[in-house]
């Protein structure tokens, strides 16, 4: 089973893209909301991505994605599975493609800082984006098995750089 969006050549208009489904998604959180973040590959200027928009809400705990999901509902987002107890998934497709990813995270959630410092690095550093970006197009052509084959296959390369960004600061 094949990929169901290909990596692209990084396009300038990702962070507009971000900018309109923030916009359409803060007042669903209403006051839960603390901060937005526009992270993944798309929020990484020169590097290649599948061109799916993905967001980083940071929630006050107050809230739930229950009295969540009607207002994400209509703006086309369904609910997928929690990655972890506090750290919850929504995504949106058009037409059977996914274009927006949603990561809804309680405030302290380590999953914010690990996402925060990936993109950042990868922002700053030209030759970890290489890297990754190759990674990525190699993973994409050798992919059969779907979304999850690649995932898996890209964690050691994300977790390996964020272990090194942690020895470099210590």
């Amino acid at each position: 089973m094949a990929l169901t969006s290909f990596i692209q050549s990084y396009d300038p208009a990702w962070p507009g893209k971000y900018a309109e489904a923030a916009a359409r998604l803060a007042p669903v959180f209403g006051t839960a909301l603390v901060e937005l973040h526009h992270v993944g590959s798309t929020a990484v200027p020169e590097l290649a991505a599948n061109p799916m928009i993905e967001l980083l809400a940071v929630v006050d705990t107050a809230g739930g994605p229950e009295s969540w999901t009607k207002g994400f509902g209509d703006l086309g987002y369904r609910r997928g599975g929690d990655l972890s107890p506090g750290h919850r998934f929504f995504k949106r497709d058009v037409d059977g493609v996914r274009t927006h990813k949603l990561h809804i995270c309680d405030q302290g959630h380590r999953s914010i800082n690990e996402m925060l410092k990936f993109r950042d690095h990868l922002r700053r550093d030209p030759t970890d984006r290489a890297g990754y970006q190759a990674l990525k197009l190699r993973l994409e052509r050798e992919n059969t098995g779907g979304i999850r084959e690649y995932l898996e296959s890209k964690a050691p390369f994300i977790s390996g750089l964020l272990a090194r960004i942690e020895r470099e600061r210590a």
